[in-house]
């Protein structure tokens, strides 16, 4: 049997977001990769926002994953069963893979996420939003931390005349490990661009219409003080997407969901199973994260396919965060320290990081 002849290892990836695209990618040289989700599209949400009031983004905040791996292929199903490394299709087929990686992310309030599985009505709905939000006056965000922050700066870039208010239970902005100077930065710009911040005191009730529809809500804190608005957006709610796990890995999770992984992203006591991104224990949910953690997991599934190299670790740095208020505005957290706008938009603001996705999806189609 000649080397061209030797069967690969198989690699079956589960989730085509940020973690799981570049798991696949940086596989599909030395493994017979498997990339398996129920979108045919990887939906670059880092930029929805964008693609809410500029619909000129919306088909380019969705890409093909039919060409993402040269050599490997896709998949486009749902996992509905993973116990082990056996993994159940919706469509009753079954994957029993060398290798699994667990990328399944997680699920977040449109319109920052799609939500669906159908690529043209996730774009279909996007749209419907930024009509809905087109004939709105007022804007109602409910959730002040970075999503929050930046769709309020996205509506007043684009909309100034239009009246936004966040609301928040916590008595600051931008809850988390962050340094209190990129909070003041942010909420200097904010009121320059005419944001309302109403903070320190939870709703007695979130609004009684449908997010990212247009209807008159009126609703108030519990101090007293209340907020009218014609369409309102949901801001906070990330849930790991882990319903489908079986098994000891579903009796690994926490009580919120996650998974706990070893410092090489493997799921404890699961031999041949890694997670990472937004349902893994390793580090805060973001893009950022996921795609540092997707390096780790392809460097030690091909170490362990090669034979070559140590295994890998995943540390959690210090935190980072990049918030624009739209194409223009923003602040950072970076380990060099804070900064403000023009940092902001040169790194993400400007072109929201989607030529870098685009370079991806280069395979021919398939």
């Amino acid at each position: 049997m000649t080397n061209t002849e030797v069967k690969r290892p198989s690699v079956v990836v589960l989730g085509g977001g940020y973690g799981g695209l570049n798991t696949a990618k940086a596989l599909d040289d030395v493994a017979d990769v498997t990339l398996v989700d129920p979108s045919g599209a990887f939906h670059h949400n880092v930029a929805s926002w964008r693609a809410l009031v500029d619909p000129s983004w919306i088909d380019r905040i969705f890409m093909p994953l039919n060409r993402l791996l040269h050599h490997g292929h896709f998949v486009r199903d749902r996992a509905v069963a993973v116990d082990g490394r056996t993994v159940t299709l919706e469509s009753g087929a079954e994957l029993t893979p060398d290798y699994l990686v667990l990328a399944t992310g997680s699920q977040y309030p449109f319109p920052a996420k799609a939500g669906g599985t159908d690529e043209q009505s996730a774009k279909d709905r996007l749209q419907a939003a930024h009509d809905e939000l087109l004939g709105a006056r007022r804007a109602l965000i409910v959730g002040a931390g970075p999503s929050g922050l930046e769709l309020a700066g996205e509506i007043k870039s684009f909309f100034p005349d239009k009246d936004v208010t966040v609301v928040d239970v916590n008595a600051d902005i931008l809850h988390g490990p962050f340094e209190q100077e990129l909070r003041e930065e942010l909420k200097r710009q904010l009121d320059k661009l005419g944001v309302r911040l109403v903070l320190g005191s939870p709703l007695t009730a979130l609004p009684d219409g449908p997010p990212a529809t247009a209807t008159p809500i009126a609703v108030s804190t519990e101090s007293g003080e209340t907020v009218e608005a014609d369409i309102w957006f949901r801001a906070f709610g990330v849930r790991p997407a882990t319903d489908y796990l079986r098994g000891d890995l579903a009796a690994a999770r926490d009580e919120r969901g996650y998974l706990p992984v070893d410092p090489h992203l493997r799921v404890k006591g699961g031999g041949g199973v890694y997670a990472l991104g937004d349902i893994s224990t390793a580090d805060r949910d973001t893009a950022g994260a996921a795609t540092y953690q997707a390096a780790v997991v392809a460097a030690n599934i091909r170490s362990a396919i090669t034979g070559d190299g140590e295994l890998a670790t995943y540390e959690a740095g210090p935190a980072m965060i990049v918030v624009p208020l739209g194409p223009e505005g923003g602040a950072t957290q970076l380990p060099t320290g804070v900064g403000g706008a023009e940092e902001a938009s040169a790194i993400k603001g400007g072109a929201m990081l989607v030529d870098m996705y685009a370079q991806h999806f280069d395979a021919p189609a398939r």
